[in-house]
């Protein structure tokens, strides 16, 4: 697959458009029912607490999907992206409230690469904080 973007009309430097996404406790028990990954630490705020944590923490990967999202929405092709890796840095953090918590996400081209490719480097936040580190996507591009 390749995205509906023109190789040749990109530029190093590019800003894609960046999204906020909101976290939900709901969300986060959808998530575990999808995933299967049925943790306390993602529904439970007295024992996530109990293990130290602040409160009810997203899933890692929920946090990288939702991340992912941008440069997907931009590409106009979820298979265009080939590689994509983060490090996890801190947690998203969910009270619970009827707010939830944000992701924000904002993405530049940083590179463009052999075989009509560009890597994307992407900041996700969260209460100020950043939660990704590392996040990089390989997207092939038309």
């Amino acid at each position: 697959m390749t995205a509906k973007i023109a190789y040749d009309d990109i530029e190093v430097g590019t800003e894609l458009p960046a999204q906020t996404f909101p976290v939900t406790r709901a969300a986060l028990v959808q998530y575990a029912g999808a995933s299967g990954d049925f943790n306390p630490i993602h529904w439970n705020e007295k024992f996530a607490k109990d293990v130290g944590l602040p409160d009810v923490i997203a899933h890692g990967m929920f946090t990288m999907a939702e991340a992912i999202r941008v440069v997907t929405d931009w590409a106009g092709d979820p298979g265009a992206v080939v590689e994509y890796g983060v490090r996890f840095t801190k947690p998203v953090v969910v009270p619970n409230d009827d707010q939830g918590a944000t992701v924000e996400v904002s993405a530049k081209v940083a590179a463009k690469l052999d075989d009509n490719t560009v890597r994307v480097d992407l900041v996700a936040t969260s209460s100020g904080q950043k939660v990704l580190g590392m996040s990089r996507a390989v997207v092939r591009l038309a």
